[in-house]
């Protein structure tokens, strides 16, 4: 069986990872072998790019391959970037990686096919591909995790727009007041994010707090700062009627801002990953409830609303679809 040889590289603000992996001509993907570093000890991004391709060397002369064995590389990253040009243009959670040719530097170095997207595009893709939306026409891949922002597919392909911004639902205002995400108070990402669940729970808690009710798992004030979605989901799990409260509220605002979407897109599917996976059941009453009297009726029937199925592994998943190319 022919297999198509990919490297892939995760590049994030805590970590970077080096995936080596086969495609086999049954569209199987298979992982053989992986490397990570935390990407502050190497501060410079030409530091940080030359450990990715010395992990990338070691690994393809372990398996006993060439350059030019490479079917292709793949490096999602954090946003804003430049796909077209191969250009990495000051992501937040990367100081100093202003306008970074990854794309020239990585392929002057491999001599091999280079494809450079923003994660949320990637995990749409690896979805796609590999996850929840296999087979599909049309879906959504939404993070909801640190933040939230989408990749979307569109009649079989990637839409990235015309400067690598489709898919920023994160932006939308949905109320004039409320937590803040993306600098903008009442955002889709402020309410269904995991900076917002914690903004959402410090207003919920303080209102309680102010009324002299305990609060358990937050019982002063001063504790508010260590309060995370996870707080808020352990306790919620655990039958906490204010913590369910807080989910529902979330679930309410993931339903109006997924309104949106199936009215604009019309997809077949959308895929939300992370929070919306570990907490499904403590989101989707409230979302279903909420789509269903916001959104078209036929568009919302068409809609399945699934949680992604690719874990902890989808930026593995994500770097590697983006090598195979076909998107």
């Amino acid at each position: 069986m022919d297999k198509k040889f990919l490297v892939g590289f995760d590049v994030g603000g805590t970590k970077c990872a080096v995936i080596l992996g086969a495609a086999g001509t049954d569209g199987e993907l298979e992982f053989l072998e992986r490397g990570v570093f935390p990407t502050a000890e190497f501060r410079e991004p030409e530091r940080c790019i030359e450990e990715m391709t010395r992990l990338a060397d070691g690994m393809l002369a372990r398996h006993e391959l060439t350059n030019d064995r490479l079917h292709g590389l793949g490096v999602s990253c954090g946003g804003p970037l430049d796909s077209r040009a191969g250009v990495i243009q000051s992501p937040p959670n990367l100081p100093g990686w202003d306008e970074v040719p990854i794309v020239s530097m990585l392929e002057n170095r491999f001599r091999r096919p280079v494809r450079l997207q923003n994660d949320a595009n990637a995990g749409a893709v690896a979805e796609w591909k590999f996850g929840a939306g296999q087979g599909v026409e049309s879906m959504a891949f939404l993070t909801f995790g640190t933040g939230l922002g989408a990749g979307l597919i569109l009649n079989k392909r990637l839409y990235a727009g015309c400067c690598d911004l489709a898919g920023e639902c994160g932006h939308i205002r949905l109320a004039p007041f409320g937590p803040a995400g993306f600098g903008k108070a009442g955002s889709f990402e402020g309410f269904c994010s995991g900076g917002g669940l914690a903004q959402l729970a410090a207003i919920r808690v303080r209102e309680q707090l102010q009324r002299g009710i305990p609060v358990e798992w937050c019982p002063t004030a001063a504790d508010l700062c260590a309060v995370t979605a996870k707080t808020v989901a352990d306790a919620a799990d655990g039958g906490d009627d204010l913590a369910i409260a807080i989910y529902r509220e979330c679930g309410e605002w993931l339903g109006r801002g997924l309104a949106v979407l199936v009215d604009l897109l019309n997809p077949e599917l959308i895929v939300i990953g992370s929070i919306f996976a570990r907490s499904e059941a403590l989101l989707r009453p409230a979302m279903e409830e909420t789509l269903r009297g916001e959104a078209l009726p036929a568009a919302v029937e068409r809609c399945r609303i699934v949680p992604a199925q690719l874990g902890e592994k989808i930026g593995d998943y994500a770097a590697l679809s983006l090598a195979m190319g076909e998107y």
